[in-house]
């Protein structure tokens, strides 16, 4: 079932998501990739009694899109990478991975979907009674099914050059974007600090805040890292929708500072406050904050 330009709630308790434009554009909040295809919502939290949510995909392309919606592990390396989980040589840090895989049931597993057009896809949890306590996580992904023309269309044949018998090679590219799906299963802990705070250049006369997010506890954490002056509660720098999983205990970030705020402002002597704030288990908590004096 197609749904003309209207999304279903969302998970993790969303009372309604919101509408697309009437430009014929994604709703505000959703997340694109490369392709044609736009999610919401950019990540999704099934816990404690809600064990059931749905995504929305919207086709912004001007033709039809066929789509595949598959899952798979990734990890998350102490730089922010996600890596798929087969690429990961180590066998330890592999097995710190609690998959949700085999917890979750999704439906439709191939969508046809019309240009500017939405649909749904229903994603369940079911949790077996003797599954320990914790955070079990995989990633849904949607990859563009390109259409090919019978018969094919080679590079041999494009530049005129096919011969009678032989084999043509068709490049054809598949986007895709993946967004985390994460189970909860009873009690989760999370501690968050922030170190290694410092003032780092970007290059072209830009500066940044770089920092380390350590965590602990078998619960991830998910949040906008704001900058602020001492005395002043607007933000020099934002960073939003930064992720730290279980399977690390710490991440490196950097957080780019406002171009047009004088670099005299965050200077040596100068006090600077760095807040991490939860967009996840209890939005707009502090997570974690950090004052510094710039060395």
């Amino acid at each position: 079932m197609v749904a003309s330009m209207a999304w279903v709630p969302g998970a993790q308790g969303q009372s309604e998501a919101p509408a697309a434009t009437s430009q014929n554009q994604p709703p505000e909040g959703s997340v694109g990739g490369m392709g044609d295809i736009n999610l919401y919502p950019k990540r999704i939290v099934l816990q404690d009694r809600q064990r059931i949510a749905t995504l929305g995909l919207y086709n912004r392309a001007p033709a039809e899109g066929n789509y595949e919606i598959k899952l798979s592990d990734k990890m998350m390396m102490p730089d922010g990478k996600l890596v798929a989980v087969e690429d990961i040589e180590d066998e330890a840090y592999r097995a710190r991975l609690k998959s949700a895989i085999d917890l979750l049931r999704w439906s439709p597993r191939k969508i046809a979907l019309p240009p500017s057009e939405a649909q749904t896809v229903r994603i369940m949890a079911r949790i077996p009674p003797e599954l320990p306590p914790g955070e079990y996580r995989t990633h849904l992904s949607v990859t563009q099914v390109p259409a090919i023309a019978p018969g094919g269309f080679s590079i041999e044949a494009a530049s005129g050059k096919a011969r009678a018998n032989s084999i043509g090679v068709t490049i054809v590219p598949r986007f895709g974007i993946s967004i985390p799906v994460i189970v909860r299963v009873g009690e989760t802990t999370l501690q968050t600090e922030l170190r290694n705070i410092a003032v780092t250049p970007l290059g072209g006369g830009h500066n940044a805040i770089s920092l380390v997010i350590a965590r602990s506890g078998s619960r991830s954490a998910f949040g906008d890292l704001k900058v602020t002056l001492a005395g002043s509660n607007k933000p020099i720098g934002v960073l939003k929708g930064i992720g730290v999983y279980p399977e690390i205990d710490q991440r490196s970030v950097t957080i780019p500072l406002d171009p047009e705020v004088p670099p005299s402002t965050y200077a040596r002597g100068k006090k600077l406050t760095v807040t991490y704030i939860d967009d996840d288990y209890r939005p707009g908590q502090v997570l974690a904050s950090q004052d510094i004096t710039v060395p």
